[in-house]
């Protein structure tokens, strides 16, 4: 009895060395992490002169809201919000169908060519973004998309697809085949035990996705620059710049800018929270 009251001691004593060390990672990481917001935010606040004479993390003299007031009357910024969330949601939508549809027959079926075309998906996560603009530049061009919202969609579906086919065949590949099998025992066919049982099982991966791609969509800023001219067909991101000239810019409204941008993402980040720490632990349990 008295070893294994030494021994519970023990176990309690090593666990809450385990987690206090946790814990002292995990708010050293918050405080990485949220810096920079807090950064961005207090520099919104400022006033453009204030910005270049104090230090960075000094607090604002005065609460300047002009620059967010400036920016939300802006009838330019709101042109580049509606294009930004055209771009984020039709983008979204094609790209989970896709990956729907493309890692079901990959998790599921086994035919002939499965495994190259699954090693053709893996390989081309490799490609380098940049080395493809001029090809896609001039695809625009030839195919008159070129200058247009439309044309962004495409090229973030393409580059954001191998990733997600990649992950969610992971995460089909560990739903139950019991669960299809009781269904078409049921009298469900193929297209009814896909929307039916799989579809709905695969909600926290698709989740997860959306998150992970639609941070990368909103923020987008090259293939947004080199295949948009006008000012009404761009995005958010280069909103940015008409705060910034030849030889100067304007600091505090870029960080109010970018402040008004970021919380479209944390919005959507608080709705599909629950569904983004149910995928990630699907995935750790199946790993």
């Amino acid at each position: 009895m008295a070893n294994m009251s030494v021994q519970d001691k023990a176990t309690k004593r090593s666990k809450a060395i385990s987690w206090t060390i946790v814990m002292i990672l995990a708010i050293f990481w918050l405080l990485i992490a949220f810096t920079p917001f807090v950064f961005m935010v207090l520099t919104g606040f400022k006033q453009k002169l204030e910005v270049i004479m104090g230090t960075a993390f000094q607090l604002p003299e005065t609460f300047f809201t002009e620059n967010y007031v400036s920016i939300i009357t802006d009838p330019s910024f709101w042109n580049y919000f509606k294009n930004s969330v055209i771009v984020l949601v039709v983008s979204l939508v094609i790209l989970l169908m896709f990956t729907s549809f493309a890692a079901y027959p990959l998790s599921r079926f086994k035919f002939k060519l499965r495994n190259f075309i699954f090693l053709v998906i893996v390989a081309s996560m490799s490609i380098p973004i940049h080395v493809t603009m001029i090809p896609v530049f001039q695809m625009a061009i030839k195919t008159g998309l070129y200058d247009s919202v439309w044309v962004l969609i495409p090229t973030s579906v393409a580059f954001a697809l191998p990733m997600s086919v990649f992950i969610m065949t992971g995460f089909m590949q560990g739903i139950p085949v019991d669960l299809e099998e009781a269904a078409e025992i049921d009298g469900c066919g193929r297209y009814g035990r896909f929307f039916k049982v799989i579809l709905p099982l695969s909600t926290p991966g698709l989740s997860t996705l959306a998150i992970y791609n639609g941070v990368n969509i909103w923020n987008e800023f090259i293939f947004a620059f080199t295949l948009t001219q006008s000012e009404q067909n761009r995005t958010l991101p280069l909103a940015l710049w008409n705060y910034q000239g030849q030889y100067s810019s304007n600091t505090a409204m870029i960080m109010a800018c970018l402040t008004l941008s970021t919380i479209p993402m944390i919005i959507m980040f608080v709705i599909l929270q629950d569904k983004l720490i149910k995928g990630m632990m699907a995935g750790a349990v199946k790993g």
